[in-house]
């Protein structure tokens, strides 16, 4: 498969550039973090950049492949992915500037539910871009179990 770079690149500006303008908006995120009692597992600060830059490439990478198959499925799967994108978004705005972990909780949960539907969609059409985004799932899993941890031992 001959690679289309334009495709590519903007593809991963689409999946970075939401991760990024999460972080922009909710910059104070780390003050928020590191004033919580944290559950035990609870990985250093600087360890969520990081991770969250490798799994964005890798959606970004997931989404472009989808975008370049033929498939009569593309729309739909680029549509779950879009609305996944969209919950990942918003529970960076709830969880840190709204300071809701309950209610985070909940959009983590619909996060979960998409990125599973969107790794069911992705693999009937791409195996790859299907199995880049069980890393997110598995993160997604253990930011769940941050999230509610965090509600229940600071509220």
């Amino acid at each position: 498969m001959k690679v289309n770079w334009k495709h590519l690149i903007i593809s991963l500006a689409i999946s970075l550039g939401i991760g990024g303008l999460a972080g922009i908006l909710t910059s104070n995120s780390m003050d928020v973090y590191s004033g919580f009692v944290k559950p035990p597992l609870s990985p250093p600060g600087i360890a969520f950049p990081i991770v969250w830059t490798i799994l964005f490439t890798l959606m970004g990478i997931s989404a472009y492949l989808i975008y370049e198959s033929n498939s009569e499925k593309r729309d739909s799967a680029i549509q779950i992915y879009a609305l996944q994108l969209l919950l990942n978004f918003s529970w960076s705005i709830v969880f840190f500037n709204l300071q809701n972990q309950l209610l985070a909780f909940f959009v983590l949960i619909a996060l979960w539910i998409c990125i599973l539907i969107m790794i069911l969609r992705f693999t009937k059409i791409n195996k790859t871009a299907g199995y880049l985004q069980i890393p997110y799932l598995l993160w997604v899993t253990f930011a769940g179990y941050l999230n509610l941890a965090i509600y229940l031992l600071n509220k």
